[in-house]
């Protein structure tokens, strides 16, 4: 790669990256402007809007032809924000989700991912089945705004906290909102052109580049307002975010792809195969968010981000074709898979248990 290529990938990211900031930013300030809740600004409007930069590079991807970058940066990004995001911010804090929408969305992310890899099975994802993403998006977005006035006063006053209070004019808001998005679409351009370069001159496939260079840069904003929120205490925030945005990945992102893209949206064997399944069981286990005591302790965590590490260690072996592909592959899939099923079950059984004893007394 050229010091222009790595210039420009470094400028994208942080162009994304601050482009996606002043959106929420201005968006967040003119949602409470037409006095719409916290509650609902954070849990609909942050969560999908912190997903702008992939919003960006995907749509723009799509509609170049680059297929394979558009697919691989939104299944590359579930990957991430449930390992890396959610894996560190458990590291930092456990956490504990008390919001009923969280935990009613567990299931529906699960549930949009597992519908996702039926639908790529064949290759490729078409216009119909991006209309029916949509479509999914909407009746989605509304069942999220009618089931927030559900929630208890201490949910509400945690999102009052955590959306800023109005501070700037109209026209500084209506300037946030133009400039972010003027920096996403250039900073998504730079970064698609930049991540072709680096997978030409490093000799992998763009899917590789897409699983991870590109969606760990996409993913920054869902970093900094998950690890912020955790921070402060704030743990719905985080976990909320991040399960809101990898829902709008999927039926709102592929969904656009889906229409933008000539003929449908292509999906490489590779990620129908592979990357689909792993991001489906992925997804699968932010389920002790909705049971037991609704919480993921830090030594999950740590195994989220360490699984994240291999994830990405796997992909640059296959990319490569290197030697150690096949031990490493059996390592993961003799040891480490069986160890991590029989802590799911232990960490379920414990959980059980727990609760028949407090019930019992």
């Amino acid at each position: 790669m050229t010091a222009l290529g790595a210039l420009q990938l470094a400028a994208g990211f942080a162009l994304l990256t601050g482009g996606g900031s002043a959106l929420v930013r201005g968006s967040s300030s003119f949602a409470r402007r037409l006095g719409i809740s916290p509650l609902i600004i954070g849990v609909t409007l942050v969560a999908f809007l912190t997903s702008a930069p992939e919003v960006a590079v995907s749509v723009l991807a799509a509609a170049a032809g680059q297929d394979d970058i558009a697919a691989s940066n939104v299944i590359g990004s579930n990957i991430f924000n449930v390992l890396f995001v959610l894996g560190l911010c458990a590291l930092l804090k456990p956490l504990t989700v008390a919001q009923q929408l969280v935990i009613r969305d567990v299931p529906i992310k699960i549930g949009v991912s597992v519908l996702l890899w039926l639908l790529a099975a064949n290759g490729n994802l078409s216009a119909l089945e991006g209309i029916v993403f949509l479509a999914l998006l909407v009746l989605f977005t509304f069942d999220v705004v009618t089931s927030s006035r559900r929630e208890s006063a201490a949910i509400r006053n945690e999102y009052d906290a955590g959306v800023p209070a109005i501070s700037r004019s109209v026209l500084a808001d209506a300037a946030f909102v133009a400039v972010g998005l003027a920096m996403l679409v250039v900073g998504g351009d730079w970064l698609v052109t930049a991540a072709i370069e680096i997978a030409q001159a490093a000799g992998v496939d763009q899917t590789t580049i897409g699983l991870t260079i590109v969606a760990a840069g996409t993913s920054m904003p869902e970093v900094a307002t998950s690890l912020a929120a955790t921070l402060r205490g704030e743990r719905d925030i985080a976990i909320g975010n991040v399960v809101g945005s990898s829902i709008f990945n999927i039926l709102g992102i592929l969904g656009v792809s889906a229409l933008v893209s000539d003929g449908g949206l292509a999906l490489t064997d590779s990620l129908v195969r592979f990357d689909l399944p792993l991001m489906v069981a992925v997804a699968a286990a932010c389920l002790p968010l909705i049971a037991g005591d609704h919480r993921i302790p830090r030594i999950v965590g740590a195994l989220f981000l360490a699984y994240y590490a291999a994830y990405v260690a796997y992909l640059v072996l296959a990319a490569k074709s290197h030697e150690s592909l096949a031990p490493f592959s059996w390592a993961m899939l003799e040891f480490a898979g069986p160890l991590t099923v029989a802590g799911v079950v232990a960490y379920f059984y414990r959980r059980v248990s727990v609760r028949r004893s407090s019930q019992g007394t």
